[in-house]
């Protein structure tokens, strides 16, 4: 059934984790049917899968998020094989990427971040792309590895940028506090409805600024969306809907 989906939360943080089943509940009363959960660590990696396998709402994508120095080597490569393990439980790799915001480890960061899409590709999954002040060098590396599947979250960069991840054939997703951010608009407003995605990144991003963010606030995103793209919410919602199947089934 067709419904709305939030592409990118973090469901393992105790704003939301200590409250999970009325977070899940009120999710499903906005009409949610679809959750994807991002771990980041060792940690909230196990604690996503935990929840996905409580919640059937909630899928699970699993990933190692920078920065990275304080990870050692035989940990990261620990981890990687714990990702790889669980490939036929999760949808998608990530959260995964580069930040380059008071970075001191970029070239760390670039192998961690090569290595994990390389895992994506082997596994046959999807990679969700965080890119902090690292737009160009992230797109610079997934068009020379030659991703095939790929969703930018909360994503910065330039018009040219989102042009050339358009042309790639990447996904964006646009995140709930487009409600006042004029350049999350311009990224709807560029981004075709064939490629575009709602989020929350619940518990950060909220719409309401008294308020936590929340799984059942992408409502808020697909809104705007519609607004911006001169449609019905309904159609917004099928457009994303029929995203999702291509992307993640």
């Amino acid at each position: 059934m067709v419904c709305f989906i939030d592409v990118h939360c973090h469901l393992d943080f105790d704003s939301l984790y200590s409250s999970l089943d009325n977070v899940i509940m009120e999710a499903k009363s906005a009409g949610v049917g679809i959750i994807l959960t991002n771990g980041i660590d060792a940690r909230t990696n196990r604690l996503s899968l935990g929840i996905a396998e409580k919640h059937s709402i909630v899928k699970s994508a699993l990933g190692i998020y920078p920065p990275v120095g304080h990870f050692a080597e035989n940990e990261l490569i620990k981890e990687l094989d714990f990702i790889r393990s669980k490939r036929k439980n999760i949808f998608a790799v990530g959260e995964i990427g580069m930040d380059f915001k008071n970075a001191h480890d970029k070239k760390v960061q670039e192998n961690v971040f090569v290595s994990q899409l390389g895992l994506a590709e082997d596994i046959g999954k999807p990679v969700v792309i965080h890119s902090r002040e690292a737009e160009k060098e992230v797109i610079d590396i997934m068009e020379k590895m030659k991703q095939g599947k790929v969703l930018l979250h909360c994503f910065h960069g330039r018009k040219s940028l989102i042009g050339k991840g358009i042309k790639l054939g990447f996904y964006f997703s646009i995140s709930t506090n487009v409600v006042r951010s004029e350049h999350t608009q311009m990224l709807a407003s560029l981004v075709p409805l064939n490629r575009i995605f709602a989020e929350t990144d619940a518990p950060f991003m909220s719409p309401f600024k008294e308020k936590g963010n929340r799984p059942a606030f992408v409502v808020e995103s697909y809104k705007k969306i519609a607004e911006i793209k001169g449609i019905t919410i309904e159609e917004a919602r099928n457009h994303i809907y029929m995203n999702w199947q291509r992307l993640f089934q």
